[in-house]
């Protein structure tokens, strides 16, 4: 392990739990694999990245060491970003849906008010106790915000232990706190408001912004951070087709592609001749790349124009010129003004 002072910046990742699984996983698939080889240490590397050092933080501290420089960069969920962040510009959310960590914040109430469905109710139900609702929540601000918009009348009860058992135990009528499943609202008898719905969360990319703007080489590690994030998250979305087709020429076959298929791959098809056996000329190979949703489609349009032996592959990596994030984030630190 080299020392952390020789290492020119910081990524903060979970410490534990599913996030933290998932984070490793994605880095991983990103071809940022992180080298951790004890499990207990709360430093690791990538050796791809050997300017990088990774620390290992609880999801809400990741958020205060961005936003107070400590550590350059982040990895978390979008629902403690909302909730921590101060506002003043120091953190940078550079990309904001990493495909996993995927929850909602939600209010969720005891199934036995049957006459609570909208938000709108729990104010009635507040001049029926005849006392402000007891909120339990480990997002005081967003959940405070939200009741306050809405009129509701309550007093929020921190807590960081299990929130679901709150309203049974008794300390707290109804609870704000992140869903995935809904399971266990519906083992502790809970169910979610219809439009009670904060925040729709999953794991985002964080930055500091001073660290972005005075340090060159903080940049380049965002660059290359963005770069592989976006070609792997892009080309999960996709699939290499490649089918043979007759054709006089490769203009010919282009012709049938864009005027008869509505698929026609990134900026369009490649084509190249197959060389076979016999020495015909006629034969081409077609490569496009075509969205999940769309492979059955592009089959079919293909296998309509002459399209045989029909192969489909998946896609590691789409590289563009440059990550429309990143632009967007040079255009930012153009604008940003310290503090």
């Amino acid at each position: 392990m080299p020392e952390i002072d020789s290492i020119t910046s910081r990524i903060s990742l979970p410490s534990k739990g599913r996030l933290a699984d998932d984070a490793l996983s994605f880095l991983n698939a990103c071809g940022l694999t992180v080298y951790k080889p004890n499990p207990r240490q709360y430093e690791a590397i990538i050796p791809a990245l050997p300017e990088l050092c990774v620390l290992f933080q609880r999801p809400g501290d990741i958020v205060v060491s961005v936003q107070e420089g400590s550590v350059d960069f982040g990895i978390t969920g979008l629902d403690v970003v909302e909730e921590r962040k101060n506002g003043n510009g120091d953190l940078i959310l550079l990309h904001e849906a990493l495909g996993f960590g995927n929850c909602t914040l939600n209010l969720a109430v005891p199934e036995a008010w049957e006459d609570v469905t909208v938000v709108a109710d729990l104010a009635v139900r507040s001049l029926k106790l005849n006392r402000p609702l007891r909120v339990a929540t480990k997002y005081p601000n967003l959940a405070g915000k939200f009741l306050r918009q809405h009129g509701i009348a309550h007093t929020l009860i921190s807590a960081e232990g299990t929130l679901e058992t709150a309203p049974a135990i008794g300390y707290a009528d109804i609870i704000c706190d992140v869903v995935s499943s809904g399971q266990t609202l519906r083992d502790n008898r809970l169910r979610p408001i219809s439009d009670g719905n904060l925040l729709a969360s999953q794991a985002v990319l964080i930055a500091n912004t001073h660290a972005l703007k005075t340090r060159p080489h903080t940049l380049k590690v965002a660059q290359t951070l963005l770069e592989f994030f976006e070609a792997y998250l892009r080309a999960r979305e996709n699939l290499a087709v490649f089918a043979n087709m007759r054709g006089s020429s490769p203009e010919e076959i282009a012709t049938l592609i864009f005027t008869r298929c509505n698929i026609r791959g990134l900026q369009g098809p490649t084509i190249s001749r197959v060389i076979v056996q016999d020495d015909d000329p006629n034969w081409y190979a077609v490569n496009i790349i075509v969205q999940r949703n769309q492979i059955f489609q592009a089959i079919n349009e293909l296998r309509a124009i002459g399209g045989s032996g029909v192969v489909v592959m998946p896609i590691t990596y789409i590289f563009d010129e440059e990550p429309p994030r990143y632009t967007r984030m040079l255009k930012f630190l153009e604008a940003y003004q310290e503090q």
